[in-house]
Formats: structure tokens, sequence, C-alpha cells
């Protein structure tokens, strides 16, 4: 181990973040093979109807399995929200119809190759990951408090191996018994569960690793790690791109950016061999003289002592229904997690290499004006981490709702009217430094905090449906950017016309509903929010 002074916990830390850099990368990774993946995978199913066949009916097998498991997940939380049998009965009734009408306009549909599944297909196929994050976030705490926070990390670190490998060559690493297809998209589902894991898991190491005087800022640098391998990963790709042709890319290329990420993930999976189990989950365990043994090492022994005495006294805290304080403090969690995702920011950082070639930008400038994309998100944030206690969460949440509305719907205007190049690639680049601004880690801010600690098991919910929401964004943004009908009418300026409208109500949203939080305790906020039992 390192721990032999206190500058320790900023390699603790720095070790945790490569959790979220981690993160970044495997979630953008995608966003340079998006148009290879196409043509390996999808277009060369039209010259063999019999492929096609059967990879549509895998496909359709992987979606109902998926949506069946998200459908437990979620019905399990809220079952955690409703406590009688009518509640039950609705949560069941929504079950049944979603499942009736997926049944209904999907699973009958023939096995032909239509133009809207090629799309679908093509869709999942970058968003799968996300179907993952929703698995690993809701497994996250019981991982957390049955092996440890940084055991489960070690178990992301592997995902991410397995996954990177897997994704780069799915026919060689296929043991799922079916197609390349289906092998490609299981192997970034299970990627998409270490992402899930280590977004759950790495913040709440660093704060347990971290003393209390500068846990805050450390804890931020998670997010800061987050762009920071978005930004990583872009540089990347247009290195692997750079000067080769669209057959190499298309056979060779893509594969290498997938594989790239064994590199950081074999060097997280090693360091945190090197970290010890935090002292929160030590005591959990009944192992104090262990967590004395590191809380002395990081504070010294005048502070270990108390620090100890504090954790021991925080398992005695009784937890309370997610709906003691009723149900506004919930839907306004669940709105943050929504509206964040619905304004389209992971269209672009997932597709911006397409939207680029959309413009008539060829491959190597589209993948440079990625690397401007992913270092307008790293520099925004940053500022916003040092702007969010000074300026207040809803005045940056506001301003950002309208620069973003004014960015999509102004590039959906630019589109629509066949005048892309500079004024769209303006508008691009300004709709990322609001949302970097805002949107982007003032959320998870916001989230921290609006959840008195009673209820914080509330959060797990909303993080689950903030990558539900991740998904159906990037799953249907092909369908409606590629569809033949929509483009002759809108020019591919219909979808951003629609994260314009969604910008708006965001705005709307955080003006009429969401509390400051600025300067409040999160024990303030435990009266900020009246139990239902006093309303």
């Amino acid at each position: 181990m390192f721990l032999k002074n206190k500058s320790s916990v900023f390699l603790i830390t720095a070790v945790a973040s490569l959790g979220g850099l981690l993160f970044g990368y495997d979630t953008a990774v995608i966003s340079g093979a998006v148009g290879a993946l196409e043509n390996h995978f999808i277009t060369a199913l039209e010259d063999n109807p019999a492929e096609a066949v059967a990879s549509i009916f895998q496909f359709k097998i992987i979606l109902s399995i998926c949506i069946f498991a998200i459908a437990i997940l979620f019905g399990s939380f809220m079952l955690k929200l409703f406590k009688n049998r009518f509640s039950y009965a609705i949560v069941i009734g929504f079950l049944l119809l979603g499942a009736g009408i997926y049944y209904f306009q999907f699973l009958t549909l023939p096995g032909i190759l239509t133009e809207n599944l090629k799309n679908s297909i093509l869709g999942f196929m970058v968003s799968s990951a996300l179907v993952g994050c929703i698995m690993g976030a809701s497994m996250g705490d019981n991982i957390a408090n049955s092996i440890g926070r940084r055991n489960g990390l070690i178990i992301s670190a592997f995902l991410f191996i397995l996954s990177a490998c897997g994704s780069a060559y799915p026919e060689a690493m296929n043991i799922f018994f079916g197609d390349k297809l289906t092998s490609f998209i299981l192997y970034r589902i299970l990627g998409g569960m270490g992402v899930g894991l280590a977004s759950m898991l790495a913040p709440l190491y660093i704060a347990e690793m971290a003393p209390a005087n500068i846990r805050g800022k450390l804890v931020s640098w998670n997010q800061f790690a987050i762009v920071t391998g978005m930004l990583v990963v872009y540089f990347v790709n247009y290195f692997i791109v750079k000067g080769q042709t669209e057959e190499w890319i298309n056979t060779v290329g893509w594969r290498n950016m997938f594989f790239s990420e064994t590199i950081p993930a074999a060097v997280f999976f090693l360091f945190l061999l090197l970290v010890p189990k935090t002292p929160r989950f030590q005591v959990m365990k009944g192992n104090k003289d262990k967590a004395m043994e590191v809380l002395t090492r990081l504070n010294g022994p005048e502070k270990a002592t108390n620090i100890l005495k504090e954790i021991a006294a925080s398992f005695n805290h009784k937890k309370e229904p997610w709906l003691f304080y009723g149900w506004a403090v919930v839907i306004i969690g669940l709105l943050l997690s929504i509206f964040q995702q619905f304004v389209g920011i992971n269209v672009v950082l997932y597709y911006a290499p397409q939207i680029f070639k959309g413009m008539g930008m060829e491959t190597d400038a589209s993948m440079l004006l990625t690397i401007v994309v992913g270092a307008i998100n790293m520099l925004f944030t940053v500022l916003a981490i040092f702007t969010v206690d000074k300026f207040g969460r809803k005045k940056l949440m506001i301003i950002g709702s309208v620069v973003m509305a004014i960015s999509m719907i102004g590039l959906g205007t630019v589109l629509y009217n066949e005048s892309s190049g500079l004024p769209a690639l303006i508008l691009m680049l300004l709709y990322i430094a609001a949302f970097a601004m805002s949107w982007g880690p003032v959320t998870w801010v916001l989230l921290s905090e609006i959840f008195p600690n009673k209820i914080k098991g509330v959060m797990a919910f909303a993080v689950a449906v903030q990558w539900l929401a991740n998904l159906m964004v990037s799953w249907t943004f092909p369908m409606m950017n590629n569809n033949v009908r929509l483009t002759e009418m809108f020019n591919h300026g219909f979808s951003y016309w629609i994260y314009g409208g969604m910008a708006i109500l965001s705005g709307i949203f955080i003006w009429k509903f969401v509390p400051e939080t600025k300067g409040r305790t999160l024990e303030e906020m435990e009266t900020l929010w009246k139990p239902e039992t006093e309303v």
C-alpha cells in the first residue's frame, strides 16, 4: 500500500477517479465507430437475407430480455414507493400494458430489414451499454454493502477489460451462442454494467476516504475525470483514423478504438489492488481495528478516534419510507434526471462525428472537431465546479436551459434551411458549453443535496431513471435523424427542435419547482420538505 502520509489521500482519489475516467471513456469510445459499426454489422446484412433473418430474431430476443430486466428493476423501485395492494396492481397493470404494446408493435413484425428496423438496431448498438449502466447502478448499493466499495470497483475494472476485448473482437470472443451482432451488443452491456458500478462506487469511495475539510473538492474531481475520459478517447479515436481510408476504418480502425480501453482499464484494476477498503465499510463489517488504522494514516491519531465514533454512530440513523416527505421531492429528483438527458446531450457526445459528417465534413475533420467538443465540455465543467457555490444552483441551471434552447432550436433551423457549416458548428459548441456549465455537473450536485438523509435511497432510483432516459434518447436519435420522410421534410433539423423544446421545459421546471440549495446544510433539507404525516 502507499498509505504513508496525508498526501496519500490524493493518490487514493486519483486511483478511484480512474473509475470516472473509464466511465467517460467507455460511454464516448463508440462515437468514432458509429459509421463503421453500421457498415460492418448492419449494411452487410442487406446482401445476405438468411443471415439478416437470424440476426433480427436474435436482436428481438436480446431486446426482450433487456426490457424484461429493466422492468423488473424499475418495478422493484416502484414497489418501494407504493405500500398498498391497489398501488401494486397499478404497477403490474402498466408493466403488462407496456409488454402488450411492445409485443404487438415489435415482436410480431416480420424478419425483414426495413429502414426503421436498421435505424433501431443501430441506435440500440450505440446505446446498449446504457442497459448495463441501469443494471450496474441498480446493483451498486447492494454490491457496496456486501463486498465493499473497493472490491466493487475491482469488478467494474474487470468488466471494462472484458467489454473492451469482446467489443473489439466479437467474432473471436463469441461465447453467447449467437452471431457477431449479438456478441457485440452483449459485451457492450457488460461494459455498461462496469460504468454503472463505477458511476456510483467511485464518488462513494472518494467521499468515504477523504478528510471532511477537502471532501467536496475531491469528490467533484470525479466529474472532471468523466469529461477527461471523454476527451482522451476523442484524441485516441482521432489518431487511430487520421490519414486512414474508410475501408481500413470499417474493418480494423473501429476494433482498435474499443481495444484501446484495455490500457486504462488494466491500470485501474492493478492500482485498485493497492488501495484499502474504506473505514465505513470496515466498521460495517465489524473490523474497527482496520478502520482505525486507515483513519489514523489519513487523518492523524487525534482525529481518527472521533471520526471512528461518528462512523459507528451513523449506522444508528433511522431510515424512512421513500414517501416520508411526500411526492414533491421524489418527482423533482426524477425530473432532474430525466431533463438532464432529454435535452439531448448524449446525442452530441455519442454521435458527434456522424453529425459533423452530416454537415459535409471529411472523416479527419469530423474527428478533430469531436476533440474540440470534448475540450469545451471539460473546460466549462471545471468552470462550473468553481462557480456553483458562488452563483447558486438555480441560476446556473436556468441560464443553461435558455442557452441550450436557443442553440438547439437554432441548430435545427440552420439544418432545415440547408445552410449548416460554421453557424451549425458555433451553435453546437455553444450548446456543449451551456450544458457543461449547468445541467451536466449541477444536476449531480442537486441530486446529492435535495434528498434528506432519511430517504437517500431515492437517489439510486433517480440515477437509474437517468440512465433509462439516456438510453431512450440515444436509441431514438437514429430513428429520427435517419428517417427518410423526416429528412425530406426537415433536413435533419427535427430532432434538434425536440431537444430545444425539452430545454425550454427544463428551464420552466427549475424556475417553478426546484428550490435553491446553495448554502443549505443537509440537515436544513430535512425542514424544507415537510414529512407526509405533518402535511
